[in-house]
């Protein structure tokens, strides 16, 4: 993992040092929307939980056509999963929610089809998520060594989690933009469940944050 994470660290510090960054022509907005996010060999059962994302953005041109941008972001974002698995209803941890909720720092490169005004475009880069907090509802009981019953979050949700994001979507104007995004983890969201006592075979399988968002930006003149 360090070295993928050294890889695109490497890429992203190559774009910005050999793009022709023009800080004078920043433009910001104001972003926001919805998400649907799972989380893969997790809890069992498992579902998507439904959240939001909102913050801000800047749109840096490295080109002089209009075309080109880096635009990086600090957003308030929530994933994480439920326990709703279509086809497990009534199982024990059915009811179960692990609400995630995050500063993510987004840092796309951005490319215009063309130079129009009203065009779509698309997105790419890395996303860096700082933990605020895990809201857990409803999850089962587990046991201690003496079989004791205890309350527990059955899996701590990492303090930082690292992923890349892709993305499609059109511009009016260059003003009034939306946007789709698919997120994928890179790192383990739930490195503690690794060590539960389950006959679950995914158990031992990296944990996998996957985020799905439409969002709205307005970005100011």
């Amino acid at each position: 993992m360090k070295n993928k994470l050294f890889v695109v660290s490497a890429l992203c510090a190559a774009t910005f040092f050999s793009a022709q960054i023009d800080l004078r022509n920043t433009r910001f907005g104001i972003t926001g929307g919805g998400t649907y996010s799972r989380v893969s060999n997790a809890h069992n059962p498992s579902g998507p939980i439904y959240s939001g994302f909102g913050g801000v953005l800047a749109l840096i041109p490295v080109d002089n056509n209009d075309q080109f941008y880096i635009q990086p972001g600090i957003e308030y974002l929530g994933a994480g999963e439920t326990g709703k698995d279509k086809d497990l209803k009534g199982a024990v941890g059915y009811d179960a929610v692990y609400a995630n909720n995050y500063i993510s720092v987004p840092l796309y490169f951005k490319g215009y089809f063309s130079e129009a005004e009203s065009e779509f475009f698309g997105l790419a880069g890395p996303k860096f998520n700082f933990l605020i907090n895990q809201n857990v509802k409803n999850a089962p009981l587990r046991y201690t060594e003496e079989g004791d019953p205890e309350t527990g979050i059955n899996g701590k949700a990492a303090s930082f989690n690292f992923g890349v994001g892709l993305g499609i979507g059109f511009s009016y104007k260059r003003m009034l933009e939306v946007t789709g995004r698919y997120d994928i983890g890179l790192t383990n969201t739930y490195k503690g469940l690794m060590n539960e006592q389950t006959n679950d075979p995914n158990v031992s399988k990296k944990k996998s944050e996957q985020v799905l968002s439409v969002g709205l930006s307005y970005i100011f003149q």
